[in-house]
């Protein structure tokens, strides 16, 4: 494995300090061009973890590191050059359409008071074309179907041009097509290196695409690994707290619960 491009070293945090910390102790590396999942069940840190490897949590112990150096090292404007975030959703005060949307993730290139370039304008209409929702850039974003505002979301990311992209649960509450869409779209990106971490609690949605797992469970990670040996009957029971099976299926692994209820 090449050095890792990110890497966390036994990060803790906690919302309060009276309680559980919601990461705890946590270590693992990412290689440089891999698509890794951070899987587990609701509540499980996976959302918190990715705060904390965009800087946007600091841990209260522990460090992450960004091609070897901390965080800390980098600017604000630097991290958001390296790395762009697709979160589960997001509030949006003003009615912007679809493009103007977009262009708001060329803000780490542009000064306080510039305004974008027509580089700008151009690649923001590249990343709505490579999210497949170029019909889309003159429509207002409160007139968009759930499906169709986390592509908005994807391009707007894009748009950042990152060597990371993390994914805060992108196949969530999409139907077939849509999820479909949201995958293919990572696989393309993989082809281009860009390195990808996503989050989700479906384990057929990590199958699809990932490289690299990540299983989380009460704040911890519990295993990592390559897919091929960490996404297995034992580790994903272990995981779900539930006993699952593993089923090869048309090039993907398929999961089902062999829990019985009586």
């Amino acid at each position: 494995m090449n050095a890792p491009i990110l890497k966390t070293d036994a990060i803790s945090f906690r919302y309060n300090p009276a309680r559980k910390a919601a990461v705890d102790q946590v270590s693992f590396g990412i290689a440089p061009g891999s698509v890794t999942a951070i899987l587990g069940p609701n509540g499980a840190g996976k959302s918190t973890l990715i705060s904390l490897l965009l800087g946007l949590q600091k841990p209260e112990a522990g460090k992450v590191l960004l091609e070897g150096y901390p965080l800390g090292h980098y600017t604000r404007r630097q991290l958001s050059q390296w790395m762009g975030l697709v979160p589960q959703s997001e509030y949006l005060p003003f009615e912007y359409t679809v493009l103007e949307f977009v262009l708001l993730g060329r803000a780490p290139y542009l000064g306080p008071l510039d305004l974008p370039g027509e580089n700008d304008i151009t690649i923001a209409r590249e990343s709505l074309a490579a999210a497949g929702i170029t019909e889309l850039s003159t429509r207002p974003i409160p007139a968009l179907s759930g499906g169709e505002l986390q592509l908005v979301l994807i391009a707007r990311a894009l748009a950042q041009q990152p060597r990371i992209l993390l994914l805060d649960e992108p196949t969530s509450h999409l139907d077939l097509a849509n999820r479909n869409a949201v995958l293919r779209i990572m696989h393309q990106l993989k082809r281009n290196n860009v390195t990808i971490i996503f989050t989700t609690h479906d384990p057929e949605a990590a199958s699809l695409i990932a490289d690299d797992l990540v299983l989380m469970r009460g704040g911890q990670v519990i295993y990592t690994g390559e897919m091929k040996t960490t996404f297995t009957n034992e580790k994903l029971s272990k995981t779900y707290g539930t006993p699952v099976e593993v089923i090869p299926l048309d090039g993907y692994m398929a999961v089902k619960s062999i829990e019985r209820l009586e």
